[in-house]
């Protein structure tokens, strides 16, 4: 017992050194302008490359941790949208994701078969994993960024609506039997399949975690948080289990509490936002950590990985997609940032695992070459995300965070008392707090702009993005004045 006290000591504290490393690696990360999921891959990738012993995880449990990694993400993603912002951007999410990522499957495959002589089995698996945008990277790049419209909604409705969708099409397509008519049949039929069971766990699941979060009181607000993130990977496994998309449930469960009213809300939202930031630190080393860097730096396969993301870049996100997305209405400058945005992630590279466990024709080299594509994208068009948006006239702000906070613990759920944030154009911007026309049954408490308080007063002006909390009698909450002019 003594003998193994001391090396297991030594690997607890490597992976703990690590992990607090890759926690701070986010500051380097903006300082580079490189989003923290590229440092995590490259830095795995190396590692495993100068020390062999690192890359004996069987693939198979790489693809186990990464795809809970990835529900995790997934919850606290829809749970950052909620229902409210995803209402208004609910089909032109549900069209990118599902017609975008088939035909970004499609265009990928013919490229991959005409330009790079890919046999049809190998082009459409390299389309297949390559078609869906990645929730961990698009989650990381927008999570300290604020979006004015649409954009923002739109770029992570999609990442956490076509992972379900590409992870479908690529179970469809190696579990197709037969040929000809028969395996598109059967691919059809499963794809369906995955998507019905995956929204009906989400729909269901999303309502019955309401209800527990609600009327299931627990000891400590500790574990209500970590009820919430259990109830969701259980979701994830009920749906799995019934050959459903797992992914697509806990997205769907996410959303639907993502702006509910509940007890310990905040401490569940900062205990979901913590999982899925370890989840993407494990997600992003455990993939880079199977990854041969000197296969991937092979002239046969690099050259093709930067080809492929070339194309994915300038020709099949923006002409193919572009086509697609043509019946969502969205000004010119922000429908071309969310054909840049869609960024490849950790998905892309699981969906490479699953090519490796079945050992398909040239699976290993199908494998190097879509991390190729993914990291390009993580650092090419990552990087580019603030750059992308100011060419294209969306306005995007950082967020800088708020380390104090200042509020008041309740027995009872306090009726009347509400949170608004001041629109840009609403009728509350400009507006001075006396000139509101509020009636008498609403009382203006606290104004917070930039992360200070600011004085309440009549004459005090409101301004777009201000934080105010205020209490309202039944039926006097004027949602309408601080929301943006349509």
């Amino acid at each position: 017992m003594m003998d193994d006290l001391v090396p297991f000591a030594h690997v607890v504290l490597v992976v703990a050194l690590t992990t607090v490393l890759a926690v701070r690696s986010n500051r380097l990360a903006q300082l580079l302008r490189v989003p923290a999921p590229a440092l995590f891959l490259v830095a795995a990738a190396v590692a495993s490359h100068l020390v062999p012993r690192l890359e004996t995880v069987p693939i198979l449990s790489d693809q186990r941790i990464v795809t809970v990694a990835l529900a995790l993400i997934l919850f606290d993603g829809g749970m950052h949208i909620g229902w409210g912002r995803m209402r208004p951007a609910l089909v032109p999410v549900a069209w990118l994701g599902v017609a975008g990522t088939v035909v970004t499957t499609a265009a990928l495959a013919v490229l991959a078969h005409v330009v790079f002589g890919f046999e049809w089995q190998a082009s459409l698996l390299i389309g297949a994993a390559l078609a869906p945008t990645d929730p961990a990277v698009v989650f990381s790049v927008l999570g300290r960024r604020e979006i004015t419209g649409r954009s923002g909604t739109l770029l992570e409705g999609e990442s956490g609506a076509n992972d379900p969708v590409g992870i479908a099409i690529m179970v469809s397509l190696l579990g197709a039997h037969g040929g000809g008519w028969d395996a598109a049949a059967s691919g059809l039929w499963h794809f369906f399949l995955q998507m019905a069971v995956g929204a009906a766990v989400g729909l269901a699941g999303g309502w019955a975690l309401l209800k527990l979060m609600r009327r299931a009181p627990l000891p400590t607000p500790a574990l209500h948080a970590l009820q919430a993130v259990g109830f969701a990977v259980v979701l994830f496994g009920l749906a799995a289990s019934l050959e459903g998309s797992g992914f697509l449930a806990v997205f769907i469960a996410g959303i639907m509490v993502g702006d509910q009213r509940a007890p310990y809300k905040r401490e569940i939202e900062q205990f979901a936002g913590a999982s899925a930031g370890l989840a993407e630190i494990v997600a992003f080393v455990v993939l880079g950590l199977s990854i041969d860097l000197s296969s991937v730096l092979r002239d046969d396969r690099l050259w093709v990985g930067l080809g492929l993301a070339a194309l994915l870049i300038v020709v099949v996100r923006p002409v193919v997609v572009g086509l697609v997305s043509l019946p969502i209405r969205l000004s010119r400058g922000e429908r071309a940032f969310v054909l840049f945005g869609g960024l490849k992630g950790a998905v892309p590279i699981l969906l490479g695992t699953y090519v490796l466990i079945e050992e398909v024709d040239r699976s290993a080299e199908i494998y190097d070459i879509v991390f190729v594509v993914v990291l390009v994208s993580v650092v090419v068009q990552g990087g580019l995300i603030p750059t992308a948006a100011r060419l294209c006239g969306v306005p995007m702000r950082v967020t800088e965070p708020q380390p104090w906070s200042l509020g008041m613990r309740f027995r009872d759920e306090p009726q009347g008392l509400h949170r608004y944030v001041v629109g840009a154009g609403s009728p509350a911007d400009g507006c001075t707090l006396a000139e509101l026309d509020v009636g008498e049954s609403f009382w203006v408490s606290l104004v917070s702009r930039e992360g200070r308080l600011v004085q309440v007063r009549g004459d005090t002006v409101l301004r777009a993005g201000d934080e105010v909390l205020a209490l309202a009698e039944e039926g006097g909450s004027p949602d309408h004045l601080f929301e943006r002019a349509h």
